[in-house]
């Protein structure tokens, strides 16, 4: 009867009073993108007599319940979650859930309690990062100097990303760099580099643009130097039609030749 009792009083209200430390495994940090799902995973690694798993979210100070799950009741997601939270992993010991489709808004801090009796709630904590980041923007133009390019990059993200230049030939090298960073009306930040690459560039020269937003994969993009590919382009075209007129030439040669020998032929 007590268990019952505690239980509903669990169910509705959503914790004990009581908050303990314990060793409880978890993520410190989770980062997702704008979009994605995010996990967070919970397990206390002592053994207690566990009445409850609840998950809180911590928005200005103020824990509000997310999702409970007691073996009495099962699962259950809160009014205002239902769309957002589901549970991938459920158990007294091990609990998980999954935010679906991250936005901005669900960024904060997140606590798992461990609900006991008597000794109380056994608390884990969990913050997430949402982070945005688009593909990078290369333009190659030529400079007014000789055998020199002006490289720019552009990223789009938030936190604003870091922008780095890379070149395929090691004997070419990147000075003047000159970065903006801008902020956009919708909380995103555009980074722009621009620098100088120097040297003789090679038909197969390349310049890439890396964008990183915390520790989340970067994305990078490589691209021909205009220039380079132009002159690529023509001495392939060049060789082509040089090969085409060899072998005109040379079918026109054997053509007059066999009509000379034609000619000469007596007919038996």
């Amino acid at each position: 009867m007590t268990y019952c009792v505690l239980v509903c009083l669990l169910f509705f209200c959503g914790v004990l009073p009581k908050a303990l430390t314990a060793v409880i495994q978890t993520q410190q940090t989770v980062l997702a993108a704008v979009g994605e799902d995010a996990e967070f995973s919970c397990q206390l690694s002592e053994t207690k007599d566990i009445l409850q798993v609840t998950w809180q979210k911590i928005s200005h100070d103020v824990e509000t319940n997310v999702a409970t799950y007691n073996k009495q009741f099962g699962q259950r997601v809160n009014d205002g979650f239902t769309d957002k939270v589901g549970f991938k992993h459920t158990g007294l010991q091990n609990c998980s859930i999954v935010i679906r489709n991250v936005t901005e808004q669900d960024e904060g801090c997140y606590h798992c309690l461990f609900n006991t009796y008597p000794e109380g709630s056994f608390i884990g904590r969990t913050c997430l990062q949402v982070y945005e980041l688009h593909e990078p923007v290369v333009d190659v133009s030529e400079s007014n100097s000789t055998e020199e390019w002006v490289v720019s990059c552009s990223a789009t993200g938030r936190p604003a990303p870091t922008v780095t230049l890379s070149v395929s030939q090691q004997d070419l090298s990147f000075s003047q760099y000159n970065t903006v960073s801008v902020s956009n009306t919708n909380a995103t930040f555009t980074v722009t580099t621009t620098a100088v690459l120097s040297g003789s560039c090679k038909h197969s020269t390349q310049v890439g643009c890396a964008a990183r937003v915390l520790s989340a994969p970067h994305r990078e993009v490589m691209v021909m130097i205009p220039e380079v590919q132009q002159v690529y382009a023509a001495a392939t075209a060049d060789y082509n039609d040089s090969t085409s007129a060899i072998v005109i030439a040379t079918i026109a040669g054997l053509t007059v030749f066999c009509f000379s020998s034609c000619s000469h032929c007596t007919p038996a």
